[in-house]
């Protein structure tokens, strides 16, 4: 199936990670153009998504390089692996995950968002995740759950212009995915696996939004209305 990505421009926030890498990869073999955007660019942009200047900043440079943003990924936010998990309710580690991953999403999609609306075309994806489903840990809930309530709320407000907003939500990512699934817990999933139900998200052939859709299997054992 041709995605029809070919001369697409890209921005791809958290471009050098772990996912990054991937959306990268598979956008470029589609035929986009893409552009990295990291805190510590060597090829693309420089970003801070904690600093708004800074996501201006280059939000305005890519706009000014190649005159639009038709595709818009953000995978940057701190690894769960640096939260502290013994301050998991804690209200200042809450605060700086929620700031870190979600309303570091709400800064570049505000950035972003205007030019695609009045272009017509848009597509966004964030990476979340199926933490937003658990209880057990508040910080990694809701982060999670923040940043997809935001995806929703985005892509209310673009219902109509050809801007569609939607959110990935993995469990584990590995490189290799285990085909079993425990009780209490989602499917796992790889970069490459990722990236490629980004790419059809943010093809002109989706016309998906509003969706938290996840990846691999969905919270095992787990009803979610």
């Amino acid at each position: 199936m041709d995605l029809e990505l070919t001369n697409r421009v890209a921005l791809v926030v958290g471009g050098q990670g772990y996912i990054g890498k991937a959306v990268v990869d598979r956008l470029r073999a589609e035929g986009a153009e893409v552009v990295v955007a990291s805190r510590s660019a060597t090829d693309g942009v420089t970003m801070d998504t904690a600093d708004q200047a800074s996501v201006d900043a280059a939000v305005a440079q890519v706009l000014a390089d190649h005159g639009r943003i038709d595709v818009l990924v953000v995978t940057a936010a701190p690894s769960a692996g640096t939260l502290d998990a013994a301050k998991k309710s804690d209200p200042d580690q809450v605060a700086a995950a929620i700031d870190g991953k979600a309303l570091g999403f709400l800064r570049v999609a505000n950035a972003v968002l205007p030019a695609q609306r009045e272009a017509g075309f848009g597509r966004v994806v964030v990476i979340s995740g199926q933490n937003a489903y658990l209880a057990g840990n508040i910080t990694t809930s809701l982060r999670n759950a923040a940043t997809n309530v935001i995806a929703k709320n985005l892509a209310d407000e673009c219902a109509g212009t050809g801007v569609m907003v939607n959110v990935v939500n993995p469990g584990t990512v590995t490189d290799t995915p285990a085909t079993a699934v425990r009780q209490g817990s989602g499917g796992e999933s790889s970069p490459t696996q990722i990236a490629d139900l980004v790419a059809f998200l943010v093809s002109p052939r989706s016309v998906l939004s509003g969706e938290s859709i996840s990846i691999a299997h969905r919270v095992l054992g787990s009803v979610v209305i």
